[in-house]
């Protein structure tokens, strides 16, 4: 990873600012980024969370799963239990720094973009892939029930290779 790589786009870092109320001041170093994106989060950045948030962010917008992660920190000789990188996933989704893309009702995707954007799931290969259309929209929405409102809409278009 270079030194100059920030961790995320602005615009996801300025949307989980918004959840904050505070701006992170990112330089463009990962680790000094990381540091400034959980305490705007209201996050305490321990080292297991510094370790987990420089793999995770460290690279640009990424889809990984808890597992893809641990294999990740296992590799990088980061010490950390599968149940601490669950903690910290949920943790970083709940501070509005990751979205979480549920696929199949077994499969969960963290997802270092936390634009509004949709997705493509690739059958065959198991991957989630951000689909590059800004203007892509339902054109009905369903009737919300008494009471409740539309928090969010994840749209997941699966793909499989051609027979």
């Amino acid at each position: 990873m270079s030194e100059n790589t920030a961790p995320r786009h602005d615009d996801d870092v300025h949307a989980a600012a918004l959840l904050s109320g505070r701006q992170p001041a990112l330089t463009g170093c990962p680790w000094h980024d990381v540091n400034e994106m959980l305490q705007s989060a209201g996050l305490r950045p321990t080292r297991q969370r510094m370790a987990l948030g420089w793999l995770l962010f460290g690279k640009g917008a990424r889809h990984l799963t808890a597992e893809m992660l641990y294999e990740e920190a296992t590799l990088a000789k980061v010490p950390v239990s599968l149940a601490t990188v669950y903690n910290t996933l949920n943790q970083l989704t709940d501070a509005g720094l990751l979205r979480q893309v549920s696929v199949d009702g077994t499969k969960t995707y963290f997802d270092t973009n936390v634009t509004t954007h949709h997705h493509y799931y690739l059958e065959n290969s198991h991957e989630l892939v951000d689909i590059e259309d800004p203007h892509l929209a339902l054109s009905k929405m369903p009737e919300v029930p008494e009471g409740y409102e539309i928090s969010r809409i994840d749209m997941v278009v699966r793909l499989r290779k051609k027979r």
